[in-house]
């Protein structure tokens, strides 16, 4: 039996302040900057969770809802929502605040999925994820869907294979 490590141990929230050279033209946080702050956050998400080293196997889903401005606090919040053998999906949101005006909006979120591996390189076996909360049993549930979503894009799995997928569109 596989050990089992609650979600909420995989926790992460990281605070970076936007300063000039994180800005593009327009004073806005540079896309490629966001998505290396998610990419760290959710790193160290999954080697929370597997005690391992981690490399990043795919980024999906990311959405950029609203501008980071210049001088904002950006705050990323990270966990695994499942586990499965060597793999773990990572959901991270991020948190634009701008402290003078006291707003603060939900500007980004996006899934990454890391493969935990031994010093070798070779993906080596994590603990299961348990997920205990309503949004950690939401976000548990839909992961099987989002990673047969990946497999079968990513031409390694069939879409006849793609079980979970083919029972969204069953109309029974």
């Amino acid at each position: 039996m596989r050990k089992q490590k609650p979600v909420k141990e995989s926790f992460v929230r990281m605070t970076e302040l936007v300063l000039p050279n994180d800005t593009n033209t327009l004073n806005n946080l540079m896309g490629g900057r966001m998505m290396h702050l998610m990419d760290i956050a959710a790193a160290i998400a999954a080697q929370r969770h597997s005690n391992r080293i981690v490399v990043t196997a795919s980024v999906d889903n990311v959405s950029f809802r609203e501008g980071i401005r210049l001088g904002n606090v950006v705050t990323l919040e990270a966990k695994v929502t499942r586990a499965f053998s060597s793999s773990m999906e990572v959901h991270i949101d991020v948190w634009a605040e701008d402290i003078p005006s006291g707003t603060k909006v939900k500007s980004n979120e996006a899934y990454f999925t890391f493969v935990a591996v031994d010093q070798s390189g070779r993906p080596i076996d994590v603990p299961e994820a348990v997920a205990e909360t309503e949004e950690e049993i939401r976000h548990y549930d839909g992961a099987l869907r989002r990673r047969q979503l990946r497999l079968v894009l990513g031409g390694r799995m069939k879409p006849q294979e793609a079980n979970e997928l083919k029972a969204l569109f069953d109309m029974e």
